[in-house]
């Protein structure tokens, strides 16, 4: 969608009033993003003015945005922990909002193996919602067709876990399927082929069975298929081959599995469940055969029209397969969001994954970026929401409705344009997820683009990698990268050795100059691939969920640093190698 465009359709007339409002309030906010922006913070600090936190920066009654960035400092986690430990324990003063906090949200927190607790609010909890919902609309916009159908979109739930204070602590995307908003399952979500029931059941192999009964008894009417994530998908996918065979006989015979057993979710399903032989012939017929799947959601779902989920970042590793199991179907990804707040919305669903930008809603936050070129430690002149320039790099810093002022969101972005006065911005990493043994700082895209590299000489010998993470070995004098592998089929013995060594070397030969030059001035040592057994990713999932993380909302970690996943990783590793040969350096 080309700069300062607006949002149209040839179906406008025959839009429903919902879709047709949501539309018009992304138009307004955009059109006028400065004064959004500028209404939203004097709302805030006016609201705020009697917390402890803003007390401490005497703002006297100020709030305007030069006021506030003059006297406000730019903050990490580690700033207000101290705060959010005293509400989380029970603290009710206004420290952080005049407004209660009525819930935290933990950020992923995989790396370091601790979630962060953010504090949020019902105010913040609505914007969610209203982001949340105006995806269909847009997707009505481009996909002729599309609201005649319903969308299998697998969602998942995680228990609360109460804090001191007895606030409840959950994942995003627990709060937002737990929220009054989609328990009503009001349009757009009701058309969704996924009952409550399902997603609000806590044990996933259950919630993901009874999603995808429900989805194969509606297999003529699904039009788009979904999760989360790209990955989330894909484990979906691998659900299905180990149990399409029961999944089947309770088609044919219109009973339930006997392992569903979460009282709601079976009462629930008992009223769907419905003897239907021929659907189980079909299922069988095209699930028999588990060496050939290419194309498997169109033959059971052949009236699918796009495949919706996060596939952005370090999920774009998952689209080749996500093309042989879809035959190639357009690849949505529409919202970006993170624990802390909700930012916008990819206003062109059907573009490239590689071209996916999303563009700024002015009414989630108060947004500030600063320049990547900028010091680590000292962001320098931070600019506004409508002042970004195209083509260049930010850290988005925010400001909310729920007690963050100025946080350094750690996520790097790249401005691609504008819709009226508001950017679209391309994630581009993670700016604190860095493999780093000297001064060389690999980010996630120089890592995934090095294993991609590397991946493409197991061809030849029938594998390739099925998932991956890092480790910056630094007990080893020098230190040293440690990859992490598993492979979808195992390499000969006589050959494996041999042939992961070879794709050392071409992960080093890949990875930036810096990382060559200190390798070769033996700054760093050789990089270090372990193959670990099938099966190792889904056990860090499983001890990700274990330790209060949600299923919905997981992504592998790229890099690893604590000692419990460092644990599991090297326990599972069936080969090592490591490079044999010094990469070759700038200097050459």
């Amino acid at each position: 969608m080309a700069a300062n465009s607006s949002l149209s359709s040839p179906m406008d007339p025959l839009a429903r009033e919902k879709d047709a409002k949501g539309i018009q309030l992304i138009e307004d906010m955009t059109r006028n993003a400065d004064i959004v922006q500028k209404n939203f913070l004097s709302e805030i600090l006016t609201r705020n003015s009697d917390t402890e936190y803003l007390k401490k920066f005497n703002l006297n009654g100020a709030t305007d945005q030069e006021t506030f960035k003059s006297k406000i400092p730019i903050i990490t986690y580690d700033d207000i922990e101290p705060f959010v430990r005293r509400i989380a324990d029970g603290d009710r003063s206004p420290i952080l909002s005049s407004l209660p906090i009525s819930e935290f949200i933990f950020s992923s927190g995989t790396s370091s193996g601790e979630p962060k607790l953010i504090p949020s609010g019902r105010e913040e909890s609505n914007r969610r919602h209203l982001l949340f919902s105006l995806m269909t609309s847009i997707i009505k916009l481009h996909v002729n067709g599309v609201d005649k159908g319903k969308g299998l979109h697998f969602w998942f739930t995680k228990a609360d876990i109460k804090t001191k204070g007895g606030i409840p602590a959950r994942s995003a995307t627990t709060s937002l399927f737990k929220g009054d908003l989609f328990k009503t399952r009001p349009y757009p979500h009701n058309m969704c082929t996924s009952p409550n029931e399902a997603v609000y059941c806590l044990d996933t192999y259950q919630s993901t069975y009874a999603q995808l009964l429900c989805g194969l008894y509606e297999r003529e009417h699904i039009m788009r298929v979904g999760a989360i994530f790209a990955s989330g998908l894909l484990s979906v996918i691998k659900f299905l081959k180990l149990n399409w065979e029961q999944l089947a006989h309770d088609i044919r015979t219109g009973s339930l599995n006997l392992k569903i057993t979460d009282p709601p979710l079976r009462e629930c399903m008992t009223r769907i469940v419905r003897p239907d032989p021929e659907l189980a012939d079909l299922i069988a017929r095209e699930c028999a055969n588990g060496d050939n799947w290419e194309g498997i959601i169109t033959r059971i779902w052949p009236n699918t029209k796009l495949l919706e989920m996060i596939v952005t970042g370090t999920m774009a590793q998952y689209i080749p397969t996500l093309d042989h199991y879809s035959g190639g179907l357009p690849k949505v990804s529409m919202l970006y969001g993170a624990s802390e707040c909700f930012f916008g919305l990819n206003l062109d669903p059907m573009c490239d994954p590689s071209e996916v930008s999303y563009t700024i809603m002015p009414n989630m936050a108060y947004f500030e970026f600063s320049p990547l070129e900028s010091e680590p430690d000292s962001p320098g002149q931070l600019v506004d929401l409508v002042d970004v320039e195209i083509g260049k790099e930010y850290e988005v810093v925010i400001t909310n409705s729920s007690g963050l002022y100025r946080y350094r969101m750690g996520d790097v972005l790249k401005v691609t344009g504008f819709h009226h006065k508001s950017p679209k911005l391309q994630f581009v990493r993670r700016k604190n997820m860095l493999l780093n043994i000297d001064w060389e700082k690999t980010n996630e895209v120089d890592l995934q683009e090095a294993v991609g590299h590397a991946a493409k000489l197991l061809r030849e010998f029938g594998t390739s990698v099925v998932d991956y993470t890092s480790y910056a070995d630094t007990s080893t004098i020098p230190g040293h990268y440690v990859i992490y592998w598993e492979l979808q089929a195992p390499l000969k013995e006589d050959s494996c050795e041999k042939v992961i060594e070879q794709c050392c070397i071409a992960m080093e030969e890949s990875l930036n100059p810096i990382y060559r030059l200190l390798r070769v001035d033996g700054s760093i040592g050789p990089l270090e691939i372990r193959v670990v057994k099938s099966g190792t990713f889904e056990e860090l999932m499983n001890y990700a969920i274990s330790k209060g993380g949600s299923i919905g909302q997981y992504k592998v970690p790229r890099c690893v640093s604590f000692k419990p996943i460092v644990d599991i990783l090297d326990s599972r590793v069936l080969a090592t190698s490591f490079s044999t040969s010094l990469p070759k350096s700038t200097r050459e």
